[in-house]
């Protein structure tokens, strides 16, 4: 899809949009679409893009995900998640219905932020603030996108340890299929796991490098922890695309995101990355901030995460 048709396709769905640099090379933000970013290189929209998630609108039965790139709060699943308040799996309409705003913004970057009201499945009322400060740097076959992700509470009274967990989480998809694959440095054994059922099977050490199979035939997702520096994904497009993350605070931890029932404790494993493959033919590359241990009021809980695009294919206009 061509950047130019994204922005149709959004503008027909009565939806606002911002661009970062033009719909040839820059960021297509998706102001109605959970502040979504979508990328374009050379025309072409490298982020996976579903049209008729657009154009419908997600409701009490069912969440429709359009793809791109999204800020959203870990957990998932767990006592301290976002996604199980009502029982079932629903993300909450806080999030689809955020109104995001342009804040700030000059030729090559903005920043836009959100209301969003979390209850979590304590039923822990924590309202927030998301912010996505975006900046873009475009060269002959690279373009670098990186964001500072914020979740800022503004509620009225401190959080203690037991009643919240919460960290950014950005997650970020791109359509897969034959060939597709993330690379990353080899882990060592305790940064890297199953969230769900066994991925022995997609993934293994190819020399110096590890390498997880993304096209599956059965759903399934990799947590990596803090000494993974990078993770790296090339599939049948003309590019190929790495995600880094900057450091944490000290006295902030990574969590436990997984999607499990809400009468589960979290556990101790903290992902600073995750690698999600969905046998419908998409995968995420996702980073993840800290959680601290008490959630003050006007606390910004902040991570700086870099996708560097990097083009293959022939006919670049830079």
């Amino acid at each position: 899809m061509s950047g130019s048709e994204l922005l149709n396709i959004i503008r027909l769905a009565f939806r606002r949009t911002h661009v970062i640099g033009t719909d040839q090379q820059g960021i297509i933000i998706a102001l109605d679409l959970e502040g979504r970013l979508f990328a374009v290189m050379n025309g072409l929209v490298l982020n996976r893009v579903v049209a008729t998630a657009i154009s419908d609108r997600s409701n009490k039965n069912a969440f429709l995900n359009p793809g791109g790139d999204a800020l959203w709060p870990a957990p998932e699943g767990n006592r301290y998640g976002y996604q199980y308040t009502t029982g079932a799996w629903r993300v909450p309409p806080s999030i689809t219905g955020a109104v995001w705003e342009v804040v700030e913004h000059s030729d090559n970057g903005a920043v836009i932020r959100a209301e969003v009201d979390l209850v979590n499945n304590l039923q822990t009322g924590i309202p927030c603030e998301f912010e996505r400060r975006i900046t873009i740097a475009v060269q002959p076959s690279l373009l670098t996108q990186q964001v500072t992700e914020v979740i800022r509470y503004i509620g009225k009274r401190p959080l203690q340890k037991d009643e919240f967990l919460l960290a950014p989480w950005s997650l970020c998809q791109f359509d897969s299929g034959a060939g597709s694959k993330v690379i990353l440095p080899i882990p060592a054994e305790r940064d890297i796991w199953d969230m769900y059922a066994s991925s022995a099977s997609q993934r293994g050490a190819i020399g110096d490098q590890y390498i997880i199979d993304a096209h599956t035939e059965s759903r399934f997702q990799v947590g990596l922890g803090k000494a993974i520096p990078w993770i790296e994904y090339t599939g049948p497009q003309p590019f190929r695309v790495r995600r880094s993350a900057g450091p944490i605070p000290a006295q902030q931890r990574y969590i436990d995101i997984a999607d499990v029932p809400p009468e589960e404790m979290p556990t101790r494993s903290g992902a600073r990355f995750s690698v999600y493959c969905d046998p419908a033919g998409f995968m995420e590359m996702e980073a993840c901030g800290g959680c601290p241990a008490k959630l003050n009021p006007g606390m910004e809980l902040h991570v700086q995460v870099k996708t560097e695009y990097h083009w293959l294919g022939p006919n670049f206009q830079g």
